[in-house]
C-alpha cells in the first residue's frame, strides 16, 4: 500500500492542490514519523510541530479557497525541513554547536523566505556538525546523523540531517548547503539526489556573507524533478549578494529541463584525487565506471579528462577552510565548549595573515584561469563522488583534529574543487554495493549549466530508476 511518505514532492504537490490530499494529513505523517523515528537517524535537531501545523492549515484554507488550483504556489503544502546553519525567525538556531544552544532565529534566511513564498510547511531543523564544517555529522547538541541504510554509519555532513531526514521518509525533500561538498556528500552516502548549484544561483544572505564563494544552499531529493523544481524555488538573488549566477533563457525553468533528453554530450571523466594520497575505493571505482558505460550505452561520448589542477592547491583550499571557521563569533568564554575539530581550524585560521590568505585566493584564481577554457569543451564531468563508501560512525570524530582532517580530506577528495571554481555538482544516486550501501557519482557542469546536468541527471534516472529503493526503515 502507498504510503504518504512514498510520494514525491511533485505528486504530494499535485495531490494537494487537486484535494486528494490534506496539507494536515501529510504534515501529521511526517511528524508521526519524525516523532517515531528521528531518534533511530538523528535527522532533527529542533522539531516545530505548533509552526507546521498552523502552516498547513493555512496551505489547506488556501487550497479550498482557490477558484483557480493551478495559481497555487509550487509546494503548496509540502513538508520541507531548513538546516540548522540556517536561520528562522523565532525557531531555535544551534549552529550545531553547544555555544549556540540557547539562540533564538531573530531572521529569516533568503532561502527560507523564498521556501516559505513557495508555500512549503516548516517541519523543523536538520542536524548539522559544528559551523559546517566537517563532512560528518556528529556534535555536541544532537545525537549524530546516520545513513538510514546502514544506522552504524555516518549521514555525511555538513547537511546530514537533511539527506538523514529524506532517506529515512521523515521529509519529502530537503535544504541543504555546501562549501565543500556538504549536499553531495550527505547525498551520495544517504542514496539521494543533491545539486550544489552555481554560484550566486541562490542566496546565502542576510547574514551570512559569501566573500569566498564557497558556499551556497540547495536540495536534496529522491528525484531528479523533485529537485529540479526545489531549485527553481530557491534560485534566486537579493540586493548585497556579491555574486550573480547566469541566469536561465526566457521561459526555461529548471523543472523543464529535468523533462526535457538531452542532446549528445561531450563528457569527461576523472577518478584521479585531487588530494595526494587519497586512494578510491573498489565499490566507488565500480558504480564510476558503471555510470561511465550507461553514458554511453545513452549515446554520449565519454572521454578521459587529463589531470587539470595539481595537489599543490589543496593546502591553499585549507587556508580559507580555517579562515571560514573564524567567522562565527564565539565568546572567549565560550571557546572550551567547541568541538576539538573546530578549536584547532579556528587556531589554523586566526594564525593566518591577510597576504597569506589573499595568496591562496590569488593561487586558485590564477590555476583556474588555466584550465577553466579546456573544461568547458565539455558538457559534463564524471567523478566519483566520494573515494570511499559511507563511514562509520566515529570514523572521523573519534581521532585528534590533525588526523580527523586528513581523513576528511581523504575522504572527500573530488567535492570542493567545484566550491572553489563555482561551478555547479550533482549527486547522482546510481549504485548500491552487495551489502547494500549506497555509492553516487558526481557530474560537475559549465558554470550556470545546472540545466545541462539536471537534464542529463534526469536522463540517466529514467534508464536506471532508483526511486524504488529504500531502506529498512522506511517501511516503520
Amino acid at each position: 500500500m502507498t504510503q504518504l511518505h512514498d510520494l514525491t514532492v511533485l505528486r504530494l504537490a499535485e495531490a494537494i492542490r487537486s484535494r486528494e490530499v490534506s496539507p494536515v494529513e501529510a504534515t501529521d505523517h511526517y511528524l508521526d514519523r519524525i516523532d517515531r523515528l528521528n531518534d533511530q537517524v538523528g535527522a532533527y535537531v529542533t522539531v516545530t510541530p505548533e509552526i507546521a501545523r498552523a502552516q498547513a492549515a493555512a496551505a489547506e484554507k488556501a487550497v479550498l479557497d482557490a477558484a483557480d488550483p493551478a495559481a497555487l504556489p509550487p509546494l503548496l503544502g509540502v513538508p520541507v525541513p531548513i538546516k540548522d546553519l540556517n536561520m528562522v525567525k523565532d525557531v531555535r538556531v544551534t549552529l550545531g554547536s553547544e555555544v549556540y544552544a540557547g539562540l533564538t532565529g531573530f531572521v529569516d534566511d533568503n532561502v527560507v523566505v523564498l521556501l516559505r513564498e513557495a508555500g512549503s510547511v516548516l517541519l523543523g531543523k536538520t542536524n548539522t556538525p559544528e559551523f559546517g564544517l566537517p563532512c560528518y555529522t556528529e556534535n555536541g547538541v544532537s545525537a549524530p546523523a546516520r545513513t538510514p541504510w546502514d544506522l552504524a554509519r555516518s549521514a555525511g555532513g555538513s547537511s546530514g540531517g537533511a539527506a538523514a531526514a529524506v532517506a529515512a521518509g521523515l521529509a519529502p525533500a530537503a535544504q541543504g548547503s555546501d562549501g565543500g561538498g556538504s549536499i553531495r556528500i550527505p547525498s551520495s552516502v544517504c542514496g539521494l539526489f543533491g545539486i550544489k548549484p552555481t554560484r550566486g544561483r541562490v542566496s546565502s544572505g542576510p547574514i551570512v556573507p559569501d566573500l569566498f564563494g564557497l558556499s551556497t544552499n540547495g536540495p536534496i531529493a529522491r528525484t531528479v524533478r523533485d529537485a529540479a523544481l526545489l531549485l527553481d524555488v530557491m534560485a534566486a538573488s537579493f540586493p548585497g549578494d556579491l555574486y550573480l549566477a547566469p541566469p536561465l533563457a526566457p521561459g526555461e525553468t529548471f523543472l523543464g529541463h529535468a523533462e526535457r533528453r538531452p542532446d549528445r554530450m561531450r563528457i569527461a571523466r576523472s577518478a584521479v584525487p585531487f588530494v595526494p594520497d587519497a586512494v578510491v575505493h573498489p565499490d566507488c571505482l565500480a558504480a564510476y565506471e558503471e555510470a561511465s558505460e550507461l553514458l554511453e550505452s545513452l549515446g554520449h561520448e565519454v572521454v578521459d579528462l587529463p589531470l587539470t589542477l595539481g595537489d599543490d592547491l589543496v593546502p591553499q583550499f585549507e587556508k580559507l577552510w580555517a579562515a571560514m571557521a573564524t567567522r562565527t563569533p564565539v565568546d572567549p568564554a565560550q571557546e572550551g565548549k567547541l568541538q576539538p575539530l573546530t578549536r584547532w581550524l579556528r587556531e589554523t585560521g586566526a594564525g593566518t595573515s591577510a597576504s597569506e590568505l589573499l595568496d591562496a585566493l590569488t593561487a586558485f584564481q590564477s590555476a583556474l584561469r588555466a584550465v577553466l577554457p579546456g573544461l568547458n569543451e565539455f558538457d559534463a564531468i564524471l567523478h566519483p563522488t566520494l573515494a570511499q563508501p559511507p563511514a562509520e560512525i566515529g570514523h572521523f570524530h573519534g581521532c585528534e583534529p590533525a588526523e580527523n582532517f586528513r581523513r576528511q580530506t581523504m575522504f572527500t577528495p573530488f567535492t570542493s574543487v567545484y566550491n572553489v571554481s563555482g561551478q555547479p555538482a550533482v549527486n547522482v544516486p546510481l549504485h548500491w554495493t552487495d551489502g547494500g550501501l549506497p555509492i553516487g557519482v558526481m557530474l560537475a557542469g559549465r558554470v550556470g549549466g545546472e540545466g545541462d546536468l539536471i537534464a542529463l541527471s534526469a536522463q540517466l534516472e529514467e534508464a536506471r530508476p532508483w526511486i524504488g529503493r529504500t531502506p529498512p526503515i522506511w517501511e516503520r
